[in-house]
């Protein structure tokens, strides 16, 4: 048996024992070690993803932890490596998979919100799925690498480019990975970001970070850029006013990412993308190539993971973390200790 964090209903999460299921063919069994509480779980706890999740529904896919077995037919992983996983399951003969993007599959398993995920003490996924960590990366940063992998794929959706201005409107823990892997790609980032506690953290990091509430971004970008506007903007806020910010702050030939799962139709000013000929892209998960370029970039401290994260709960304590990033506050990445022995610790 394993204890696992599950969501029952819209604000509801409990702690159930459940049963182990053994690796079967091309399977692993892990030992999660730490995993983060992400947007899309806090979307699953609001009840938006109801259509989709099927209670009770183990969350979690921001993780890290090692390999206790493995089944038949695995090579290449033993007892005791250290893991993350990039939770994507594609089917292989849709049109999406067909044409190599297999990260999008029409019929795509995202492994915590389709089927079972990692807030739980043991858990068998595929092999194939498995991103190998490096000895030297403690598994608390360890567990930030797929949303550092989420950052890749944007920052490469939106093919930023060396000296070119970057704005990233939003300032959580996706914008702040987003402008800190734009940075080392050489761009020149700001970030706004209305809470004053992740302002901070970006300022922490090296970042200029701007308050949208009493700062007139497009104004202030105008000044920076000499006129000119920045070349790219992700949005990452999920908010109307967030859109608005970042195509307002777009120069000629701008590209906006979005970034952000928006949980309702937004405005758009179109007539600006026709004016200025900008460009909108999405931004959806992410691929192999992107988890590992994640691990190095954790790995050699381009990305501060310990400074993002706010505390270290264990398993019990979830449903209570669910709710205080529910509140705001002063409060960035929340991971949940998954771990036989878990204490509650502050970072």
């Amino acid at each position: 048996m394993t204890v696992a964090v599950r969501y029952t209903a819209a604000r509801t999460l409990d702690t159930a024992e459940t049963e182990t299921r053994s690796p079967g063919p091309g399977e692993v069994e892990l030992a999660p070690a730490y995993v983060g509480i992400c947007g899309t779980d806090l979307h699953i706890f609001h009840g938006d993803m109801d259509a989709r999740v099927t209670t009770p529904a183990v969350l979690g896919h921001e993780m890290s932890g090692r390999v206790v077995r493995v089944g038949p037919d695995v090579e290449g992983w033993a007892p005791g490596d250290a893991v993350t996983v990039m939770p994507l399951r594609w089917d292989g003969t849709c049109p999406a998979c067909g044409s190599g993007h297999q990260h999008i599959c029409q019929h795509l398993d995202f492994i915590g919100i389709d089927s079972p995920g990692a807030m739980q003490q043991r858990w068998t996924v595929p092999a194939s799925t498995l991103v190998r960590v490096p000895d030297s990366v403690p598994l608390e940063r360890a567990a930030l690498v797929e949303p550092t992998a989420v950052a890749v794929h944007d920052v490469g959706r939106a093919a930023v480019r060396e000296g070119e201005r970057v704005v990233v409107v939003g300032g959580g823990p996706v914008g702040i990975l987003i402008a800190l892997v734009a940075r080392a790609a050489g761009a020149d980032v700001r970030i706004a970001e209305l809470s004053a506690h992740r302002r901070a953290l970006a300022e922490a990091s090296g970042l200029t970070a701007w308050d949208p509430a009493v700062d007139d971004v497009p104004e202030l970008v105008r000044e920076w850029t000499g006129e000119a506007g920045a070349e790219v903007a992700f949005e990452v806020s999920g908010a109307a006013a967030g859109v608005d910010t970042a195509v307002d702050v777009l120069g000629v030939r701008g590209r906006l990412c979005l970034v952000a799962i928006h949980p309702r139709p937004r405005e758009i000013n179109l007539h600006r993308f026709f004016w200025r000929e900008l460009t909108l892209v999405g931004a959806r998960l992410y691929d192999r190539s992107d988890f590992e370029k994640a691990v190095s970039l954790v790995a050699d401290g381009t990305i501060p993971a310990e400074r993002l994260i706010s505390k270290v709960v264990p398993l019990t304590e979830a449903p209570a973390a669910f709710a205080a990033l529910e509140a705001g506050g002063d409060v960035m990445k929340i991971l949940v200790d998954c771990t036989d022995d878990a204490q509650g610790v502050a970072v």
